[in-house]
């Protein structure tokens, strides 16, 4: 298990480094600049600005002193946030993103998996039929939906939580983000565990555990074992689009994570703060990937066998 984790890590560092000299050129060739204002600098304010960020140098040297201070875990300054450095915005924003995403996370996989396997075992009855209407209109609708839907009933209308703010991560104030996160992977992983289970379940050693009279909830486990494995190949990118925060659920709720961070890099053009938001998603999802197929490896030892 161990070379099989070392192996997945050398793998990683080559996507990594495509990733950030993709990231880092594209944005350095696009039109505008972070000093780009509605009304112009002076050119001498403007040359001392560049010189003092380094922007006056040749493309390629901005690159290597980029991967330099990115091997030192140096994010760089940030151009629209003057005082801060990136590092100190993702201090800032990081724990908030994580734990909104870690309890959409949890939340996901355990009604997820719960509904999927309720529905695999009450195959084409009623409660297979909800959860299918369920995971489809839980894939259809779109946050930016759903957000403000939870808003006006349990916010405006019943008034039972609070619509947005963090309030210091409040667990009232967490509810209508957290289930609005969650809602679309509960229902990817509520149908895929269901077709998977559906799978398992026809295989002939299924069949021989119902014959030899084993209690259904035996049977049940050894089905969800074997139909773990896709759930667990689309674990890596859920779990670090979730745990790095959502653009779109942080702004409607009004939330200061690493999302609100990310938009306002991009409209003031603050390439430091783009690039160090996608490199950070880039590590989590490397790193959930692997701990992603790690668990797959766990779960079946062919795939650590065949690797």
């Amino acid at each position: 298990m161990i070379g099989y984790a070392l192996r997945r890590l050398l793998q990683a560092i080559p996507t990594l480094f495509v990733v950030v000299t993709l990231s880092f050129f594209l944005i350095r060739l696009a039109p505008g600049g972070p000093f780009d204002l509605e009304r112009p600098l002076p050119p001498a304010a403007m040359e001392n600005l560049k010189r003092l960020y380094g922007l006056d140098q040749p493309l390629i040297v901005q690159y290597g002193r980029y991967l330099l201070s990115l091997a030192k875990g140096d994010l760089g300054p940030s151009f629209s946030f003057r005082d801060l450095t990136v590092n100190d915005l993702f201090a800032r924003g990081l724990p908030v993103s994580a734990t909104l995403g870690s309890l959409a996370l949890g939340l996901a996989l355990l009604l997820g998996l719960g509904l999927g396997t309720l529905a695999a075992f009450r195959r084409g009855k009623m409660t297979d039929r909800l959860v299918g209407i369920g995971a489809s209109l839980g894939l259809a609708v779109p946050t930016f939906v759903t957000a403000p839907l939870l808003q006006i009933v349990f916010g405006l209308g019943l008034a039972w939580l609070p619509v947005g703010d963090w309030d210091g991560g409040s667990p009232t104030h967490l509810v209508l983000p957290v289930i609005t996160l969650a809602l679309p992977q509960i229902a990817a992983i509520a149908r895929l565990t269901r077709s998977a289970l559906n799978e398992v379940l026809a295989q002939p050693h299924i069949r021989t555990l119902r014959a030899m009279g084993l209690p259904p909830w035996r049977v049940a486990l050894q089905a969800l074992r074997g139909a773990l494995l896709p759930v667990l190949s689309t674990l890596g990118p859920v779990a670090a689009a979730l745990l790095t925060g959502s653009v779109i659920v942080e702004t409607i709720f009004g939330l200061p994570g690493i999302g609100r961070y990310f938009v306002d890099g991009a409209l003031n053009r603050d390439y430091t703060l783009v690039m160090g938001t996608v490199v950070l998603v880039a590590v989590m999802v490397v790193a959930f990937n692997l701990i992603a197929d790690l668990l797959a490896a766990v779960v079946d030892p062919r795939l650590r066998l065949g690797a």
